[in-house]
């Protein structure tokens, strides 16, 4: 079973060489964008840095129920970008399975946990079962949740593509996944640094 966030490992920092695209059984498909190329995207002009983040099992389990969706890996590696020493946002990348083949998206969140932008970095499902620009851009200042307290989910919040249906459900829980993530870890308390005696 496909990892359902693969900001692990499996991505390499832009200050560590030439960012690749995660893999797995499926392969990587029709590639449109590489990390690297993805995050100058959407953040010109910005610092990048990669952190490393590793879920406690509470943590994992509150992800799994605000996303409503079963996580597979406790490491996380958030791209936090930064504009005169201001967070201006975070990427995550989100590999998963659509039909039977893979899929990796970017999806930047705002300090205020609002969907940013999502872009496909590469998909190996027929071309057809891509959705258009259109329906990425729909993401655009989404929450995990509306106005009511309703999840984000498609139908409601985010209206479907004919024909490509699993591609569209695949992005709306790749954002939910992405936005219960982000706002767990922005729910960590800071730790307060050791008292030295003198």
């Amino acid at each position: 079973m496909l990892p359902a966030l693969l900001a692990l490992a499996l991505l390499a920092g832009p200050a560590s060489g030439p960012a690749t695209l995660p893999t797995s059984g499926g392969g990587a498909g029709k590639v449109y964008l590489t990390v690297d190329e993805a995050l100058r995207l959407a953040f010109p002009g910005c610092t990048i840095e990669r952190t490393t983040e590793v879920l406690s099992e509470k943590e994992e389990a509150r992800v799994e129920a605000l996303a409503a969706a079963e996580l597979e890996g406790r490491i996380v590696r958030p791209y936090l970008a930064r504009k005169d020493d201001q967070l201006v946002g975070t990427a995550y990348f989100d590999a998963h399975r659509v039909r039977t083949k893979n899929e990796v998206l970017m999806l930047v969140v705002t300090p205020t946990e609002r969907l940013a932008r999502i872009e496909v970095l590469s998909f190996a499902e027929p071309l057809e079962y891509l959705p258009r620009a259109s329906f990425y851009a729909q993401f655009r200042d989404k929450e995990l949740e509306g106005a009511k307290g309703e999840r984000l989910e498609l139908g409601r919040e985010v209206r479907g593509v004919s024909g490509a249906t699993l591609s569209a459900e695949a992005a709306t829980h790749a954002a939910r996944r992405t936005l219960a993530l982000h706002r767990v870890l922005a729910e960590r308390k800071p730790v307060a640094p050791p008292v030295v005696a003198k």
